[in-house]
């Protein structure tokens, strides 16, 4: 009766370890399925590069099945609210930035997700300067050139990834500094846009550095200027607009992974650990770099604690500006 008695609490005990340790099981097996990565903008742009590289750079270093897709509109923010309703997993996270993240929520006066609220920041992956490009053929070619177009009658046509995107903005800021007329033209992305620039239909598009740096060495672009206070110094021989006639401008294009509010903290660990191992890999250093890019990296706090001080930042720079929009 002993030896009975003694085997059942030895059973008890181990079932009730098993079930104690089995949620753990489950926890340390992230990721057993697909990861995706929400691209907020078309193919061929700065920020699709980015996500590019570094979604393939991670699944190489992890094994991991990482989805990249390519969800443009709205100046970025369909993709980003998207990111804010889905189960919070760490299975779909978002490649956010200074336009979708920052300004979106400050400028469109229908978005559900609050950029502070609504997510879980994982890491901080790049910071690049905007830039602002031509036609191989234009006569544009110097920030004063940018000025003299824009003192003409039919004034200097400015495209953008979209409409409430930091290129938007900043052209708000440089009809301001330089007193020119200056037309917005959205598109959906970086791709389509460049495409009418070297068309000839637009004068110059803006956007990250990244995303003009290939059709300026292959002859189709020329780089005007970029929007940073110091010259590129990757790209030093690219004039800034602060130098050339609209002092004070000093805008730069951060990326990040984001995942939704309520993702279990040890995942965002893993995912903070992985994404910084791709960020120090020296081939993706070296890719960035001639892109323009700055790898970031650091911690998830750090990146959090960085995301609510900016937020507030670009809030006043918004206000101030006046404007609004409503899709």
């Amino acid at each position: 009766m002993r030896a009975l008695t003694k085997y059942l609490v030895h059973t008890a005990l181990a079932a009730t370890v098993g079930f104690a340790v089995a949620p753990l099981t489950a926890q340390a097996a992230y990721p057993d399925q697909p990861i995706k990565i929400l691209i907020p903008f078309t193919p061929g742009g700065g920020t699709d590069f980015v996500s590019r590289m570094v979604g393939f750079k991670l699944s190489e270093l992890t094994g991991w099945q990482v989805v990249l897709e390519n969800r443009p509109g709205a100046g970025g923010n369909l993709a980003v609210e998207a990111a804010s309703k889905v189960t919070a997993d760490g299975y779909t996270l978002v490649m956010g930035q200074t336009d979708n993240m920052m300004l979106g929520p400050w400028l469109y006066t229908n978005l559900s997700y609050d950029s502070v609220k609504s997510f879980a920041p994982v890491i901080q992956i790049s910071v690049t300067p905007a830039a602002v490009g031509s036609a191989a053929n234009s006569t544009i070619k110097t920030p004063q050139d940018l000025i003299a177009k824009g003192k003409t009658p039919e004034g200097l046509k400015w495209s953008t990834a979209g409409a409430g995107t930091l290129g938007h903005l900043i052209g708000e800021d440089f009809k301001k500094r330089t007193n020119v007329n200056l037309l917005q033209v959205p598109y959906k992305g970086a791709s389509p846009a460049l495409t009418d620039v070297m068309g000839g239909q637009v004068d110059v598009y803006i956007g990250t550095l990244t995303s003009l740096v290939p059709l300026v060495k292959s002859g189709k672009l020329n780089a005007v200027a970029v929007t940073t206070a110091k010259r590129s110094v990757d790209f030093p021989e690219i004039p800034t607009l602060d130098e050339n006639g609209a002092k004070g401008t000093d805008f730069s294009i951060w990326m990040g992974l984001f995942a939704p509010v309520g993702t279990p903290a040890e995942i965002i660990a893993t995912l903070n650990r992985e994404v910084n191992r791709v960020l120090q890999s020296p081939d993706i250093v070296a890719k960035l770099k001639s892109g323009g890019v700055a790898p970031a990296g650091g911690s998830a706090q750090a990146f959090a604690d960085f995301v609510k001080t900016d937020y507030a930042k670009w809030g006043d720079l918004v206000k101030a500006s006046g404007i609004k929009l409503t899709d």
